[in-house]
């Protein structure tokens, strides 16, 4: 391995220099190299000096653009069996962000500072924070797919989140997933009006989905075969996709067994006499298969806020002048982020006082620092007005 200067002149008499690196890879091959400066020329000498000795070093020659290796990536996630929403999500990421910006580039000139460079640009073209983050996972991803197949030799996407200080990155989750009573989470008076106003065709699965939180690809896809009703249990072991397929829970952690009230008992089994004992699936569409996401929500959901009261007005009035009115929680998710609520609630604030270990396993998250990164700030606090005073009272006496 040698670091040389190398200089000519152009034909118009203009003086260059650059810093060539010569080495040869593993192969005995050899191989050059040319920078602008000689500082980066040893940096590259000195990594590569290391990459050769371990037998990972691959040439600019020989390395693959990220363009080809999104489409690697994309067949490892087919051959290994993924759901096919989340490979339209990675062809996704790959079309509509990654190659239009990024794609050209040769993994092996891929950094740090192109990296940061890429996530800047994605923001400047309007992209939202929550994209960003996803594609960036994306190409993490696809690089650690091309590290795995030796096209790559570092992951560049992990060093720049290594690189943060992980107060930063816990705060900016915080921030990004914490939700709030009245603006995310309905209220116990809007639950209240919520349960009064459901119709009996959507009480069933709209009562399951308050008191259970179950997600709405695990309410569609639940089985009658996994409602206990001599134990008042409902056990989640399947969801269905947003193509009506049915597979596993999203983790090891989504399958779990959550303890109901009488009142979602008592909704089932009237269901269940209604439907004579035929159906393997508890909440199925008119031809006996799962329901649409979408069905559930606009059908169901959104006309039971608009009946009980819980809405916001769009500004808007109709023919008769009267203001239009539209509901105020638009998706299941805030029934989920309302059973979470009503778990951690105090008992005396008509919840039920559960910890946060019992609260992450009914809710079925992957780890507690998903819960407490969304629901901590939800916890009473133990050291609160009178307690307190109590204890410092107890201190000074």
């Amino acid at each position: 391995m040698s670091v040389r200067k190398r200089e000519w002149t152009t034909p118009k008499g203009v003086a260059k220099s650059a810093w060539v690196v010569d080495y040869s890879d593993m192969t005995g091959k050899r191989r050059q190299k040319t920078f602008a400066k000689k500082k980066e020329a040893d940096q590259f000498a000195a990594t590569a000096t290391v990459e050769i000795r371990e037998g990972t070093h691959v040439a600019d020659r020989d390395s693959i653009t990220v363009a080809e290796a999104g489409k690697l990536w994309i067949a490892t996630g087919e051959n290994v069996g993924l759901e096919r929403s989340t490979i339209n999500q990675r062809k996704n990421h790959l079309e509509n962000h990654i190659k239009p910006l990024i794609g050209q580039t040769l993994l092996s000139k891929l950094n740090l500072p192109a990296v940061r460079e890429f996530e800047d640009t994605m923001r400047r073209e309007g992209r939202s924070p929550a994209m960003v983050k996803k594609v960036l996972t994306s190409l993490g991803s696809i690089l650690s797919d091309a590290c795995e197949r030796g096209l790559a030799t570092r992951n560049p996407v992990r060093d720049i989140r290594g690189s943060r200080k992980g107060r930063e990155r816990r705060a900016e989750r915080r921030q990004k997933g914490r939700v709030e009573v009245g603006v995310d989470i309905p209220t116990r008076e809007e639950i209240k009006a919520l349960v009064a106003a459901l119709d009996p065709h959507w009480r069933p699965i709209l009562v399951t989905a308050i008191f259970t939180g179950i997600r709405s690809s695990e309410l569609r896809g639940l089985r009658w075969q996994d409602v206990d009703f001599a134990r008042g249990e409902v056990t989640v072991r399947q969801r269905v996709d947003q193509y009506r397929e049915m597979g596993k829970p999203k983790s090891e952690a989504g399958t779990r067994t959550i303890p109901v009230p009488p009142l979602v008992i008592n909704s089932l089994k009237e269901l269940r006499l209604k439907q004579g004992g035929n159906q393997i699936l508890v909440f199925p569409n008119p031809d006996g298969n799962a329901r649409s996401h979408t069905n559930v929500v606009t059908k169901g959901l959104q006309p039971a806020m608009v009946r009980a009261g819980v809405t916001i007005d769009t500004g808007k009035v109709d023919k008769k002048g009267k203001p239009i009115l539209q509901a105020k929680y638009t998706g299941l998710h805030s029934l989920r982020h309302f059973f979470a609520s009503w778990l951690i609630n105090r008992k005396e604030d008509g919840g039920l006082g559960l910890p946060a270990k019992v609260v992450q396993e009914r809710m079925g998250h992957s780890s507690i620092v998903m819960t407490m990164d969304t629901y901590g700030h939800l916890f009473p606090r133990n050291d609160d007005g009178r307690e307190l005073a109590d204890a410092a009272s107890a201190l000074l006496t």
